[in-house]
This record gives C-alpha cells, sequence and structure tokens, in this order.
C-alpha cells in the first residue's frame, strides 16, 4: 500500500509544479491509470500520446534492435509533452512551454 502512497505523492510533486497542466499515467495499450485532466482530454491524450510513443519506440528499435526508446519530448507553441516509458506504463507530463520564460 506504501508503493500507492509514493506513486500518488509523486504524482501530487509533478502537478504542484508551475507550468504543469496536467499528469497522466497509461498502460502501454493507451488506457489511462490515473489522470490530473478532466475526462474529455484525458481521452484524447492517452489515445493519441500511446500511439505516438508506440511508434517513437518502434522507430528507436527499427533504427538499432539493440536500441529502446527511454524519453520522448514533443513541444509545440501551446504544449510540451513529455512522455517517459517503463515496462508496462507511460508517464505523460504536459505543460506550458512558455511558463518560467522571462520576458
Amino acid at each position: 500500500m506504501s508503493s500507492i502512497s509514493s506513486v500518488e505523492s509523486t504524482l501530487s510533486r509533478i502537478v504542484s509544479h508551475s507550468g504543469v497542466r496536467g499528469v497522466l499515467i497509461l498502460t502501454l495499450s493507451g488506457s489511462c491509470v490515473r489522470s490530473s485532466l478532466p475526462p474529455d482530454l484525458t481521452a484524447q491524450y492517452s489515445a493519441l500520446v500511446s500511439e505516438l510513443a508506440a511508434k517513437a519506440a518502434s522507430v528507436t528499435r527499427t533504427l538499432d534492435a539493440t536500441d529502446e526508446m527511454t524519453f520522448l519530448r514533443v513541444r509545440s507553441r501551446q504544449h510540451e509533452i513529455m512522455v517517459a516509458p517503463d515496462k508496462e506504463f507511460l508517464l505523460v507530463v504536459i505543460q506550458d512551454p512558455e511558463q518560467g520564460k522571462e520576458m
């Protein structure tokens, strides 16, 4: 039970960072285990990011069969999506890339 509280504590800490808009924990197939986003955005990000992560992992293995994807970062003007894959899950953090920038 302490591992669950540890996960919850870690998620709370990530969400509290300036600029973080949401955190998701997904299975490799795209099912959401935990999310700090509203249900509609959770469904959208779960489906799209899990597909993108699977494709990026496939490209990495295709280029070098001995290699594996360790982190994926996609940045646009409005969002930055960071994906940290594990053997069973994907940790997804969505943040505002402009947050904390000096003007």
